[in-house]
């Protein structure tokens, strides 16, 4: 029987963020992108989510090369984590082999990694593959897609893209390449699915420039402005400003900060000398020769920006009249951490454009009528959306079924699920390990679904601990019971709850000394369980209860 080629994805379907896609035939497994998720409200301490690389680790013999597509945190954000597992190479463009030497480093991992880097147009070997850079527009430079050519046939996987055809750098997405491909024949396309739902063309990178400039021309006052870290365009189109009307520049946020250093050192932006300054410059400035670019575009609670607005960044303070620029829509779930960064520096007298003003934010995603024309150069015979939740893959697969593709031809996959592919079939056939891991401060997978249960527990209605201290030859109660409440009630305001907690757990362990129950777990029980009742009946809350019990 011929082998197929199989497609995994580990991440990066029915969800935005923590790509991750397998392809494997034979002895020969490609990875292409490891990227991170951000936590949920549901996900209490979590610092980002990561893929679960148990297939991987487990078939780490087959691993030839991880082969990135550009650099955004939702790409290379677990690549750290994945090196830990396996030590195989990487493939990149030099942006994105930039930004993961800094994590590396960060990581300890940079001097045991092999980093390719490579240019679009560029082909490489890896195993039974064979795979092209081709050059895309994305709102970071070094974005490629890939043609993977495989023993089946060359695979189109289009990482995240757009056509722009005023490029604020790169030049024009390759079209022409595409159209070549699709011509010498595409077995499949892996598509990009985030923007699927808006109609016509994306707009140019270029239009946020003209929206800066209205707002830098004849403003007399600081301006400060947010975008993503890693949108090296639209930082470059600031700088552009700053120079264009007489400011100086300064930058604040330790990802921004990184971000500007490797792009610089690359060559990916070009800051005129004397332009950048210190931090610390801007207060001997007069407001008007002053921009400040910062993180925080999300509300996030530790960025440069949240901590302006809330007072507590050591070098920068809002002052009435202030320009704050948010460059940036608010993801799905970080609406309201905007509003609340929006509404503070509105009360500290700051002026707020955010992104009910158009102009200051454009998507790297393609609209749809970008999506259809990759679709009609390349002519693919097998179509898998990928990049979006599950009604962006289907509206994704219903815009495949008008350019003409074959229904029996277009698979809507799940996280997990294996994609068998010949010159002739696709189909899904069985699942591999998959899911989400937690990292939490160094702890990687330590935190599960009861710890985070637990969480949610103590978040909504608290914790009582109940300290009692046992007779070790009777079983009499020597001492106590204490009774410790954390995020249920205040004590000193419910003495009377308080009393009646405390006669509860002496009627509780009187019970079980009359009928004979001495071990701990059920003398805990007997306590957790009448206090629960009480509680429930008193309060209509259930806190966690801990019972310790010890003897004297």
């Amino acid at each position: 029987m011929a082998e197929k080629l199989k497609i995994i994805a580990l991440g990066g379907l029915s969800e935005i963020g923590k790509n991750l896609y397998v392809y494997e035939f034979g002895g020969d497994i490609l990875i292409v992108d490891c990227g991170l998720g951000f936590p949920d409200d549901e996900m209490y301490g979590v610092d980002i989510v990561i893929p679960d690389f148990t297939y991987l680790v487990k078939n780490k013999s087959k691993v030839r090369a991880v082969v990135l597509t550009h650099g955004h945190e939702d790409h290379i954000g677990a690549v750290p984590y994945l090196l830990r597992e396996l030590n195989v190479p990487i493939y990149a463009t030099p942006m994105t082999a930039g930004l993961v030497q800094v994590k590396l480093a960060e990581h300890g991992l940079l001097e045991t990694t092999t980093i390719q880097t490579l240019s679009a147009g560029e082909t490489f070997k890896v195993g039974c593959f064979k795979v092209e850079f081709i050059h895309i527009n994305h709102s970071i430079p070094g974005a490629v897609a890939l043609a993977i050519k495989t023993p089946v046939g060359t695979i189109i996987h289009t990482g995240d893209f757009k056509i722009d055809t005023t490029p604020i750098s790169g030049g024009m997405i390759d079209l022409a390449r595409f159209g070549e491909l699709g011509n010498r024949g595409v077995l499949a396309l892996l598509a990009d699915s985030t923007n699927v739902e808006k109609s016509g063309y994306s707009m140019s990178e270029r239009k946020v420039g003209e929206g800066f400039g209205e707002l830098f021309r004849g403003c007399t006052q600081r301006i400060l402005v947010t975008t993503f870290a890693s949108n090296v365009h639209r930082i470059q189109q600031v700088i552009n400003c700053a120079v264009k009307y007489g400011r100086r520049v300064a930058v604040t946020g330790r990802s921004m900060e990184n971000i500007l250093k490797v792009a610089t050192e690359l060559g990916c932006m070009e800051i005129p000398k004397g332009v950048l300054m210190e931090l610390n410059q801007i207060k001997s400035m007069p407001p008007e020769k002053v921009v400040i670019i910062t993180t925080g575009s999300q509300g996030e609670t530790m960025s440069a920006l949240y901590r302006i607005a809330f007072s507590d960044h050591r070098q920068v303070e809002i002052k009435p009249g202030d320009r704050v620029i948010i460059s940036a829509s608010a993801i799905p779930g970080n609406e309201r951490s905007v509003s609340r960064v929006v509404d503070e520096l509105v009360r500290r007298g700051a002026e707020v454009f955010y992104d009910k003003y158009s102009d200051l934010h454009v998507s790297g995603h393609a609209y749809q009528e970008e999506l259809k024309m990759i679709m009609a150069l390349t002519k693919p015979k097998f179509f898998v959306p990928l990049h979006g939740e599950y009604r962006h893959l289907s509206a994704h697969a219903k815009i495949a079924l008008q350019m003409g593709v074959d229904p029996k031809n277009i698979v809507i996959s799940d996280i997990g699920q294996v994609i068998e592919l010949t010159s002739r079939s696709i189909k899904r056939n069985g699942s591999v390990p998959s899911g989400k891991v937690f990292v939490d401060g160094t702890g990687v997978g330590d935190v599960g679904a009861v710890v985070l249960r637990d969480r949610k527990h103590l978040a909504q209605d608290g914790m009582i601990v109940v300290i009692v201290n046992l007779s070790s030859e009777d079983g009499s109660l020597v001492s106590g019971p204490d009774i410790i409440t954390r995020g249920f009630i205040y004590v000193k305001e419910s003495e009377e709850m308080m009393r009646d907690l405390k006669e509860i757990v002496v009627s509780a362990l009187a019970h079980c000394a009359e009928t004979n129950i001495t071990d701990f777990a059920t003398l805990k029980s007997c306590v957790k369980s009448d206090l629960s009742n009480y509680l429930y009946k008193k309060t209509k809350r259930n806190p966690m209860i801990l019972p310790v019990i010890t003897e004297i």
